[in-house]
């Protein structure tokens, strides 16, 4: 390892002086490359970067997935969206059983929660609760997350097409 150093400098073989010169030392010698069954050599090749890691941790390091994937919905600014889509899943959890089975959650945008339910009196049943599910939502979510809830009655079937075809304004039912 001296002959490494030019003579008439001083030198102390420690910490990256002593690294480099053994790679030196190293880089020249070329040994047999062990081989596979079909001949391919199983030796990696790792490219050479011109900086490192180093001991202490930074971005380049393997992060942990959940980290990483917080990172992106933050980046995003999809945190409201995930929040309210979680609540859609327990949604009945949230509302009670009752409720839940009737009423379901379809949409939600800039603070309107737009939910359908399965009979015209459901709807008006939960026009009636919407004051205490924007709260109890809201406890949840965060506070202004929920403004306001669309309450949409049952879905009709359509009067002016097919062969039973009624005209005027069809029949006066309330589906449910």
């Amino acid at each position: 390892m001296a002959e490494d150093v030019p003579p008439g400098e001083d030198h102390e073989p420690t910490g990256l002086d002593l690294a480099r010169s053994i790679a030196r030392g190293l880089a020249g010698r070329t040994g047999p490359a062990s081989t596979s069954r079909a001949g391919r050599s199983l030796r990696r090749r790792v490219p050479r970067e011109t900086s490192s890691s180093g001991a202490h941790p930074d971005d380049r390091d393997p992060q942990l997935v959940d980290l990483s994937v917080g990172r992106i919905v933050e980046d995003q600014g999809w945190e409201t969206d995930l929040k309210v889509h979680g609540v859609f899943a327990r949604w009945e959890g949230l509302v009670g059983r009752e409720v839940g089975e009737h009423v379901r959650p379809e949409s939600f945008a800039e603070g309107r929660l737009v939910v359908r339910t399965d009979s015209t009196a459901w709807a008006t049943q939960m026009k009636l609760l919407a004051p205490d599910v924007v709260r109890r939502l809201n406890d949840v979510l965060g506070h202004g997350t929920v403004q306001v809830i669309e309450v949409l009655g049952p879905r009709a079937p359509s009067w002016t097409r097919g062969r039973l075809r009624v005209k005027g304004r069809g029949p006066r039912d309330t589906y449910g």
